[in-house]
Formats: C-alpha cells, sequence, structure tokens
C-alpha cells in the first residue's frame, strides 16, 4: 500500500490547495465484478457482459461500465490522503466527470489526486479533489473526475469559562 499524505487538521488540508496529492496503489478490474457491477445496476450491456462477443467487439474485450470506475474511486483514493481533526469526511457530488479511454477486463487501474482548491460553506469545508483514474499500460486515462469532499470539523472543546456557565 502506498503511504497516504496526512494533513493534521483542516487547516493544513487547506493549505495545500493547488498541489499534487499523490498516487494510490494499482487495483485490478477483473469480470466478475464488472458482472456484479452489471447485475447491481441492471446495465447488461453485451460490451460489458457477454465475454465471447466483446472479444469481437470494438474494444478486444469487455470493458468496465464507466460508472463502475467512477464508483471505485474511494477504494482506488484510500490510500492517498488523510485529514484530522474531523469528525466525518463525506461525499458532496461531482463538478465534472469524464471518460476518455475504456477499462478493459483484467486492466489494472489507479487514483492520482491533486487539490484544486478549498472552500468554506456553513456545513464544513469543501475540498474539490481531482482523481485522475489511469490504465497501467495506456497513455490516455480512465476517468477524470472532480469530486467535491465535504469535511466537518470535531467540535472544538469548550473552555474552562463555558464550562463554568
Amino acid at each position: 500500500m502506498s503511504a497516504a499524505r496526512h494533513f493534521a487538521s483542516i487547516e493544513e488540508f487547506r493549505a495545500a490547495a493547488g498541489s499534487d496529492l499523490g498516487a494510490g496503489d494499482w487495483f485490478e478490474v477483473d469480470q466478475e465484478r464488472i458482472d456484479a457491477f452489471a447485475a447491481t445496476t441492471e446495465d447488461h450491456q453485451w460490451i460489458h457482459v457477454d465475454v465471447d462477443r466483446a472479444a469481437a467487439g470494438p474494444f478486444g474485450a469487455p470493458i468496465a461500465h464507466g460508472y463502475l470506475t467512477l464508483s471505485l474511486i474511494p477504494v482506488l483514493g484510500r490510500g492517498i490522503f488523510t485529514v484530522g481533526g474531523t469528525r466525518m469526511s463525506v461525499n458532496y457530488g461531482l463538478n465534472r466527470v469524464r471518460f476518455p479511454q475504456p477499462v478493459r477486463v483484467g486492466s489494472r487501474i489507479r487514483a492520482h489526486a491533486s487539490l484544486d482548491g478549498v472552500t468554506d460553506t456553513a456545513a464544513g469545508t469543501q475540498g474539490v479533489v481531482r482523481y485522475t483514474v489511469e490504465i497501467d499500460g495506456e497513455a490516455k486515462p480512465a476517468c477524470i473526475a472532480e469530486t467535491v469532499r465535504l469535511l466537518v470539523p470535531e467540535p472544538r472543546p469548550a473552555t474552562e469559562n463555558e464550562t463554568r456557565r
């Protein structure tokens, strides 16, 4: 597993805006995972699940669903960075997603992350993290996604004066 970059606080994370956060570990996308995703989403298009037909098709093999690739970002990004001083970190959404290259069955992929920006909101701090999902041996990435993560800070401890009231 890659060594995660650790930010001790949201403030430290904010100071890293505009920087490269690193890359995660390689992850193999197998037919079993593609089939399970097809079953969950009810997207059984032949380019994903019909191994023989897909082998003779335009990609030479079955390919992962684009949304499967996107949905793997949490596991692909797990080892890239952590932020301390938070009660929780939740997926707030996406700004932009593109799928420039299909992921063929048996391919290894990994995420590369950069911190594009950090803003404060009433609910917490939003970090925009751009993930580029690379395919081992391919020049073009499988996915580029601007994700928005909401970091909710730990409650600040009460001061002695506040506890006396």
